[in-house]
């Protein structure tokens, strides 16, 4: 701490410190902040400054008759992101941020910032990404990030108040869930290798194997070598799994739980969102359920009728996703997959076996699949077949096989990215801003 006191010193001890969004509470109080310098300007007699805490902005007004002449002056120069304690007395203002300033009467120095880097002004995408660690300080990464944390806590109050099981699942594994093709290798002790999990989905099946309903929540790793705007090598997924679930019970949880995130949303970071200039009745449109389904064959049919080469038989891309969704004002969910472009866990259709009892479910406005899930395959002799036609070794996947011997019953769940819904929500182009700090193909730092 520098021990610069500009104005007249007061203990800290005589004034109560509080955080921005709470000076609402003390109007007509002497109080102290402590953050850091967002910006200033002066009319000459007079300073603003806009201090920033993380939990709001504060219009600190300076006057040389308050502060002195020495310390008024050494307000005007003070850096960009300077940290800094300030007191003063609060007052009412509905010009300003939050409907209150700060009258100061003294302005304390903590960490002096020189020559920082991020002006205001537009800057490219690799510039800001290589100073990330600064960016996540603008008001637009406040407002994205914020959201995430709601969306985020909204998810475990879901399933904790529905009695879900938080189950914690390894992040290290010995062999993929989701191919082969997209695992991160490690090193294991120089013994063995051990990939980063693609999701923790095949640990929350023996959960929920043992608590009835259960949820994993955490970072999930691919190794696509892809570059389009919803990838990233690193993201966060939430995975329920509910034992004696169906499809069609699957994809009704799926739909309430995205409602339920876009509602609580929509109550408590309409602040944010309007930082964002994000349409909200695009979103109140798409908190209204039912959520409409179609098959794949529908989907496949509505496809062609658009004039889009796509022959049945393959997954959907982006472009497809796009068009899909953009048909609707709410996601929709697409169901009963070929099973040909699914993963080995996925039950088949009894009625039609070249179909998985599976679902993804397309965000509107174009921003694709947030939940892919399905009813998984219970038989013993079914799944040893399909682990051996995926090319999967059998002895890392013995232990998942081996449930279907231990009283297997039906069971389903999903996966929802975190990363991928926020975009949607905040209206993002990209999902690198829907993450503190994004890894891509091309990045690994900050």
């Amino acid at each position: 701490m520098l021990s610069i006191l500009i104005g007249n010193p007061l203990k800290l001890t005589s004034m109560a410190w509080v955080y921005i969004e709470d000076l609402k509470r003390h109007v007509g109080q002497e109080v102290t902040l402590r953050g850091w310098l967002r910006g200033r300007r002066s009319s000459g007699k007079v300073h603003f400054l806009m201090v920033r805490d993380g939990t709001g902005v504060c219009q600190c007004v300076a006057s040389m008759a308050d502060l002195g002449a020495e310390a008024f002056v050494a307000a005007d120069h003070l850096g960009h992101e300077t940290s800094l304690e300030v007191s003063g007395t609060v007052r009412e203002d509905r010009r300003a941020p939050g409907g209150v300033e700060l009258s100061l009467t003294r302005i304390e120095p903590l960490g002096m910032s020189v020559d920082y880097p991020i002006a205001p002004k537009e800057h490219g995408v690799a510039f800001l990404l290589d100073l990330r660690h600064l960016g996540i300080r603008s008001s637009r990464q406040h407002a994205i990030l914020r959201v995430r944390s709601e969306v985020e806590q909204a998810a475990r109050d879901f399933f904790h108040e529905r009695g879900f099981v938080l189950f914690d699942t390894p992040i290290l594994t010995p062999t993929a869930c989701e191919g082969t093709t997209n695992l991160f290798n490690v090193d294991y002790f120089s013994e063995r290798q051990a990939y980063l999990t693609q999701s923790g989905q095949l640990y929350a099946e023996a959960g929920a194997l043992a608590f009835g309903k259960v949820y994993c929540f955490g970072p999930t790793f691919r190794a696509e070598k892809s570059k389009t705007r919803r990838h990233l090598t690193e993201f966060w997924m939430v995975e329920p799994e509910v034992a004696f679930f169906t499809l069609e019970e699957d994809m009704a949880l799926a739909e309430e739980f995205v409602a339920c995130i876009l509602g609580r949303v929509l109550e408590r970071r309409r602040e944010e969102l309007k930082t964002l200039e994000r349409d909200t009745s695009a979103l109140e449109r798409a908190a209204a359920r039912p959520y409409p389904r179609l098959t794949y064959d529908e989907a496949v049919a509505r496809l062609q009728a658009k004039g889009m080469p796509f022959k049945w038989g393959d997954d959907f891309g982006g472009d497809e996703e796009t068009a899909l969704s953009q048909e609707f004002d709410r996601p929709v969910m697409i169901h009963r997959y070929p099973a040909s472009c699914k993963a080995f866990y996925m039950k088949h259709d009894p009625d039609r076996s070249e179909l998985a009892l599976c679902v993804d479910m397309l965000a509107p406005e174009g921003y694709g699949e947030i939940i892919g899930g399905g009813q998984r395959e219970d038989d013993y002799e079914t799944l040893r077949r399909r682990i051996a036609e995926h090319g999967l070794a059998l002895e890392p996947l013995s232990w998942f096989l081996g449930l279907r011997r231990s009283g297997s019953v039906p069971h389903a769940g999903f996966g929802m990215g975190i990363e991928r819904v926020l975009a949607w929500i905040c209206g993002l182009h990209h999902v690198r801003e829907a993450i503190p700090f994004p890894r891509l193909m091309d990045r690994l730092e900050p």
